[in-house]
This record gives C-alpha cells, structure tokens and sequence, in this order.
C-alpha cells in the first residue's frame, strides 16, 4: 500500500512539473517564450501571433507617421522592458531546474516542490504584468489615429498569414 501511495504521489508531482516547465519563460531574447508572453491577454495584437506590438510600431514608423520623439519613446520603453525582463527569465528558469532536480530525487519531497513551483509562479506573474505595463507605456505614445492605424495594420497582417482553408494562396 505505502508503495502504491508513493506511486501515485511521485506521478502527480511529473505532472505538475511538466505543466509547470511547459508554461516556463526562458531567457532566450527574442525566442518562442518572449513572443508567448507578448501573445497572451492583449487583444491588439492577439491576432499577429505574438509579436510585440512596440516593436511593430517601430517597424512601421514612416506608415504610423510617428515623430521622432515617438520613436525616441516607443524604443526606450522597449530597452526598459528587454532590461526588467532578462534577470527575471534567468531566475525563473533557475527554479524550473531545480524543480527538475527534485523530481529526480526519491522519494520526491512535494513541500519543496510546492514551494518552487509557486516561486516560479511569481516570476511568471511579475513577467506577465511588465508586460502589460510596456504595452500600455507604448499605446501612451501613440494617438488614438495611430493606434487605430495600428489596429488595421495587424489586421492585414494577419489576414496574410492566414488565409482560409479553400482559398488560393
């Protein structure tokens, strides 16, 4: 019975690590987990897949027609962000190793898991909210005609990348 019951408890602490590791940041700058963060919650830009919307904006300056003092702006809020960023996906996937590390012990010790996988929570969390926070920083720069101008430009953007099945590329 007793090695039934660690049976079980060792396999629900691999799943929730699994979960946790799969929804884990990593400190790769441009890589597939930024773009992710990017991705979720913003409606703006939802639809481009994930692309920071303030780095779009730069891109499509002269289209946006933003000033120079825009620009100056919109890449300084970016440099802000990208510097807030990088030590808190290094931590965060810090944690995540050592999550691994303790699921390879035996028997796995499940208050220390716990504990890292809310500490890595509240890295994930901190992520999320500087995000949130860059993004309204960079929609403060531009005018409502601009933001509507954006708001277009990802629309047709996303209209290019995906078209509907039945219909010639």
């Amino acid at each position: 019975m007793n090695q039934f019951r660690k049976m079980i408890l060792t396999g629900a602490a691999i799943a929730l690590t699994a979960v946790a590791v799969g929804n884990a940041p990593t400190a790769s700058g441009h890589g597939g987990a930024e773009r992710k963060q990017f991705a979720r919650g913003d409606r703006m830009h939802r639809a481009f897949r994930g692309a920071p919307i303030i780095s779009i904006a730069l891109i499509h300056q002269s289209e946006l027609n933003l000033t120079s003092d825009q620009v100056a702006n919109l890449e300084k809020i970016k440099e802000h962000y990208r510097s807030q960023i990088a030590p808190l996906h290094q931590q965060a996937s810090a944690i995540e190793k050592e999550i691994g590390a303790l699921m390879q012990e035996s028997p796995v010790n499940l208050i220390q898991v716990k504990s890292k996988m809310q500490e890595a929570e509240r890295y994930r969390s901190e992520l999320r909210y500087l995000r949130v926070e860059a993004l309204e920083n960079g929609r403060s720069v531009l005018t409502s005609a601009q933001q509507d101008q954006l708001k277009t430009l990802l629309r047709s953007r996303h209209g290019r990348f995906h078209k509907p099945q039945g219909q010639p590329s």
